[in-house]
């Protein structure tokens, strides 16, 4: 495991006061270009779990929404239900004529790899995924910084001693997540000289806890009851749909447990049952990275420079604390607002096998 964590001088932390606040607007948004508009259309296609998926999907359409809005660029959405409509929602994408495909996660990969190669005067982008193309760009976040600042506190609201996590595959943008929310309560543990414990994943063997699957919510309630039934007392699933199985599972226990999402506030986005029990969201400016990269094609840009969410340039984040605000201590606000700044100042380095 290739993750290391510098935390100078932590139990000074509570020196610097603030409270986490969500990511602020992205600051590379695509400026006025001075030429004429070269892209009059741009088409998207999901992964398996489909547009509304409270996720990924959902964030990359509401960016091609926006470029809509913004840009004057006619957006369109392929939506994927199964993985053999992956392919051929891609080959159909670039058979529309458009000079922009945005695929959404690492299932697309390949057909993006092979359309691109095909079609080198098309800008295509991947989110959440790593494609080696003249004429892909890569759109990532670096979700282990803000995960740590979650990690952290979920640490310090833990009653039980013992936190838990799981994903819906073991793939990068999954275990990145999972990286950074235990190096949180590493940091936290050697801070309070506490022995906050995780299950579902280890950092050091890089493998834990998967469902398998990102929309069976039923898996991910019954993994939340085993992890409940361990004395876990705060959730973090990183798999889509299925995470909607903590709060369920949770609950039906009496709300014994909170959770924390991913991707988006979910507090904005879930059910308003689930609300009492959302402790953090670990968030991923998506929709800013999408009209990023639409509006640079627009301006007439074939590019393969990567787009990078980090803490400093508002790409993640963690949510506010909404309902559960009172049970994060004003000391623990102050240090993780701490953290946050030696992140940004590189003082701390939460390194992982899957980091952008």
């Amino acid at each position: 495991m290739s993750r290391t964590l510098a935390v100078p001088a932590l139990a000074a932390l509570i020196l610097l006061a603030g409270c986490a606040t969500a990511p602020p607007a992205a600051t590379d948004a695509p400026e006025e270009s001075g030429g004429e508009q070269s892209l009059e259309c741009a088409q998207m296609v999901t992964n398996s779990g489909g547009l509304n998926d409270r996720s990924f999907n959902e964030t990359s359409w509401a960016g091609m929404e926006r470029a809509q809005e913004e840009l004057g660029v006619e957006a369109n959405v392929l939506v994927s239900t199964t993985e053999s409509d992956l392919a051929p929602n891609v080959q159909a994408a670039v058979d529309t004529g458009c000079g922009f495909v945005l695929t959404v996660g690492y299932e697309l990969a390949a057909a993006t790899g092979e359309q691109a190669a095909a079609n080198p005067d098309v800008q295509f982008a991947i989110v959440d995924e790593f494609v080696d193309g003249p004429n892909v760009r890569s759109i990532v976040f670096d979700t282990a910084q803000a995960a740590f600042l979650a990690g952290y506190t979920a640490a310090s609201v833990s009653e039980t001693g013992t936190v838990a996590t799981f994903g819906g595959g073991n793939q990068p943008p999954v275990t990145l997540f999972m990286d950074g929310f235990a190096a949180g309560i590493d940091a936290y543990n050697e801070a309070k000289g506490a022995e906050v414990a995780l299950l579902g994943w280890d950092p050091e063997s890089q493998d834990g806890t998967f469902t398998g699957d990102f929309e069976n919510v039923s898996l991910g309630q019954s993994q939340t009851q085993a992890f409940i039934a361990q004395g876990a007392d705060v959730i973090l699933p990183v798999a889509g749909q299925v995470g909607e199985g903590a709060f369920r599972a949770s609950l039906d226990a009496g709300g014994e447990a909170l959770v924390i999402w991913v991707d988006n506030d979910g507090y904005d986005t879930l059910p308003a049952e689930f609300q009492p029990l959302l402790l953090t969201s670990i968030l991923k400016n998506t929709e800013d990275a999408v009209v990023t990269a639409v509006g640079e094609a627009a301006a007439g840009e074939i590019s393969d420079e990567p787009i990078i969410g980090t803490l400093e340039n508002g790409g993640v984040d963690i949510a506010p604390f909404h309902d559960l605000e009172s049970r994060v201590s004003d000391e623990t606000k102050a240090e993780l607002e701490a953290l946050r700044q030696q992140i940004i100042a590189g003082e701390i380095t939460i390194e992982s096998p899957s980091s952008p």
